[in-house]
C-alpha cells in the first residue's frame, strides 16, 4: 500500500475552491464527503474572523444545491452542503482510491491524503489531470504492517527477543536466554522465532511495490506538478 499526500489547486468552478479564494485567510475542512450522482453531500467546518459573509457566499454559489447550518460559534461554522461537481469525490470514485477526512482547504489549495494500492494512488493523480487540476507532492511512502496476523505467542516471543536485544548487533541475549524469560525450550524459541521471521519478511516484501509509485512527469502533464522520485 501507498501513501501520499498531495497539494491540489483547485480550479475555477467547484464551490470551496472559488470560495476559499475569495476569503484567502479563512480555513476550510471537510469532515465527511459522501458522492451522489452528478454531485455529493460534506460536512465542512469553516474557520474565520468572519464567517457570516463565507456563509452567504456558499448559499450563493451556483453549484451549491441546499446548506444547513450544523453549528455556529465565535469564529467557527459547521455546514452540511450539498453541491454539484464535487471535484475531489469525482476523482476518488475514478481511481478506485479513498480520500482520508479531514480534507483542509486554504485559498484554493487543498491538501490531500490517500491510501491505497500503488497503481490506483497514480491512477488518483491521472484523474487530476483529466479534470484539470495541477497539484504537488509533498510526499509518497510505503505503509505496511509487517506481523498483522503473528499470533499472541508469537508477538510474546518476538518482543522479548527484540526487547532483550536479540536482535541487535552484536547481539546482547542469547536464544537460550530468550527462552528461558519466556519459559519455552531453546528448541521451540528457535522455531517460534523462525516462523515469526519468515511471516514478517513475507508480508513486507509482499506489500513492496515492484515499482515505485511514479506520477508522470512535469514534461507529461500540467505545468506546476511535481514527480515523485
Amino acid at each position: 500500500m501507498a501513501q501520499a499526500r498531495l497539494r491540489v489547486d483547485i480550479p475555477d468552478g467547484p464551490w470551496v475552491g472559488d470560495i476559499s479564494r475569495e476569503f484567502p485567510n479563512a480555513r476550510f475542512q471537510v469532515l465527511t464527503a459522501t458522492p451522489d450522482d452528478g454531485g455529493g453531500f460534506a460536512l465542512v467546518r469553516v474557520t474565520a474572523d468572519d464567517v457570516d459573509p463565507i456563509l452567504d457566499a456558499v448559499e450563493e454559489h451556483d453549484t451549491i444545491t441546499d446548506v444547513s447550518v450544523m453549528a455556529e460559534d465565535d469564529g467557527m461554522l459547521t455546514l452540511q452542503v450539498a453541491a454539484l461537481v464535487p471535484l475531489l469525490q469525482t476523482v476518488a470514485r475514478r481511481a478506485g482510491v479513498p480520500i482520508e477526512m479531514p480534507v483542509e482547504i486554504c485559498d484554493g489549495v487543498a491538501r490531500v491524503d490517500i491510501t491505497g494500492p500503488h497503481e490506483r494512488v497514480a491512477k488518483f493523480g491521472d484523474a487530476l489531470r483529466d479534470v484539470g487540476a495541477e497539484f504537488e507532492v509533498d510526499y509518497v511512502q510505503q505503509r505496511v504492517n509487517p506481523g498483522g496476523s503473528l499470533t499472541a505467542r508469537q508477538r510474546e516471543v518476538l518482543f522479548e527477543a527484540v526487547d532483550r536485544g536479540y536482535y541487535d548487533v552484536p547481539r546482547e541475549c542469547t536464544l537460550t536466554e530468550v527462552a528461558d524469560h519466556v519459559g519455552i525450550a531453546k528448541s521451540t524459541c528457535s522455531e517460534v522465532l523462525q516462523r515469526v521471521e519468515r511471516t514478517v519478511v513475507r508480508e513486507f516484501v509482499d506489500d513492496l511495490p515492484r515499482r515505485p509509485v511514479d506520477f508522470e512527469s512535469i514534461d507529461d502533464g500540467p505545468e506546476g506538478v511535481d514527480r515523485v522520485q
